[in-house]
C-alpha cells in the first residue's frame, strides 16, 4: 500500500448517528468492517459535548487499528444531516435544535475530511457502492428509520441533492389534506402515515373504529413494530389491515415519484423490510396502477437484501469516500 513512499489511505471512518446511539466504525476499501464501538447519546444535551466523545470514540478506534495515516476520512449518517452544508438541519426528532455544523466541528477536531449527510442519502449511497444499486444509475431508496420516512434518488450516477441539499424530503409531502399532523408542524405528510409512529397510530385506529375485530393487539400494554409484526405472523386481521392501509398509501406515492425521476428501480429499506412479504402485493398493485403509464411493468420494485447492523455503517463510510480528501496526517 505504499506508492514512492507514501503510505496509501486505504480506511475510512463510518458514523451512525440515532436517536438514542452513536455507532462508529473503521472501513476497509472493499467495504469490510475492521473494528467499531458504539455509546449512549442521550446523556449529552450539548451537542460540544457529543463532538467531543465521539472525536474520543474514533481518535482510540483508530489508534487501536492502525493510526491516523491510514485513515483517508470520516462520513457521518445523521437524521436531518445536509451533505452541502455539513450541518444538521432543524432536526424534529434530534435533542439538539437549530443549525448545527457538525461536519465542521469533527474537521476542526480531528483533522481529517468529514462527510455529513442524511440516513437516506447515506443508504443510497451504500447501496450503490455495496448493495443491490451497485452498477445502477438512476434509482431511488426509500428508507423507513430513525422514527422517520427519508428518500435519496440517483440521477445519472450521482445523489440529486437539490441547490440547498434538501432534495428527497419524501416523507414530508402531503399524502392527505388536513391529515395528520407531523413531527415536522406541517399536516397531512406522508411519514405521518407510513413510519413506525404513523403504522401504530394507524393500528389504534382500526381498533378503536372496529371494536368488533378481535385482535392480539387489544391485549398489548405498548405497541411497537416488532409487536405489530408478530401479529402478521399470527394472521391477525387489524395487523394485516394495517399494513394493507400503509402499502397502498406507499404505492400510490412512490408512483408519483417514480413517474416524475423515471428510475431503474426504487430499492425499499429500513423498517419497512421486516413487512416486506405483507407489504409487496399491495404496493405494487397500486404502484403500477397510479405509475405513468408508459412506465408500468418497466420499473423494479424489491426490498434491499442488506443486513440492518451492516446497512447504516456501510452507507456512512461510503459517504466517507465522496469528499475531497483532506488531512493532517501525511
Amino acid at each position: 500500500h505504499c506508492i514512492m513512499g507514501v503510505t496509501k489511505k486505504n480506511k475510512v471512518v463510518g458514523v451512525v448517528v440515532g436517536y438514542d446511539m452513536a455507532t462508529l466504525a473503521i472501513v476497509g476499501v472493499r467495504g469490510d468492517i475492521i473494528a467499531r464501538d458504539s455509546f449512549y447519546i442521550s446523556t449529552y444535551h450539548d451537542i460540544n459535548d457529543f463532538a467531543g466523545m465521539l472525536c474520543e470514540k474514533i481518535t482510540s478506534l483508530i489508534a487501536a487499528n492502525g493510526g491516523m495515516e491510514s485513515i483517508r476520512s470520516v462520513g457521518i449518517s445523521v437524521p436531518s444531516g445536509n451533505y452541502v452544508t455539513g450541518c444538521v438541519e432543524n432536526s424534529p426528532n434530534m435533542p439538539w435544535k437549530g443549525r448545527i455544523p457538525l461536519a465542521s466541528m469533527l474537521c476542526d477536531r480531528l483533522g481529517l475530511a468529514v462527510g455529513l449527510g442524511n440516513d437516506a442519502h447515506a443508504t443510497a449511497v451504500g447501496e450503490a457502492a455495496y448493495g443491490v444499486a451497485h452498477g445502477m444509475r438512476n434509482f431511488i431508496v426509500v428508507l423507513l428509520g430513525n422514527g422517520g420516512l427519508g428518500s435519496c434518488f440517483f440521477c445519472n450516477g450521482r445523489a440529486h441533492l437539490g441547490v440547498e441539499g434538501y432534495a428527497g424530503e419524501f416523507g414530508h409531502t402531503c399524502c392527505k389534506v388536513g391529515g395528520r399532523k407531523c413531527n415536522c408542524g406541517q399536516e397531512g405528510c406522508l411519514e405521518a402515515y407510513v413510519s413506525a409512529r404513523g403504522m401504530i397510530q394507524t393500528a389504534r385506529e382500526i381498533l378503536d373504529q372496529h371494536p368488533e375485530m378481535d385482535s392480539m393487539l387489544r391485549r398489548m400494554p405498548e405497541m411497537t413494530m416488532k409487536i405489530l409484526k408478530q401479529a402478521c405472523e399470527m394472521e391477525d386481521k387489524v395487523a394485516l389491515e394495517t399494513v394493507r392501509y400503509t402499502s397502498r398509501i406507499l404505492g400510490m406515492k412512490l408512483a408519483n415519484y417514480a413517474s416524475i425521476v423515471d428510475p431503474e428501480a426504487v430499492i425499499l429499506t429500513g423498517e419497512l423490510a421486516m413487512f416486506g412479504k405483507w407489504m409487496m402485493p399491495d404496493l405494487r398493485a397500486c404502484f403500477e396502477e397510479n405509475v405513468f403509464h408508459n412506465s408500468r411493468d418497466k420499473i423494479e420494485l424489491f426490498f434491499s437484501d442488506f443486513d440492518e447492523g451492516e446497512r447504516d455503517i456501510l452507507g456512512a463510510s461510503a459517504l466517507a469516500w465522496t469528499v475531497k480528501e483532506y488531512s493532517l496526517f501525511k
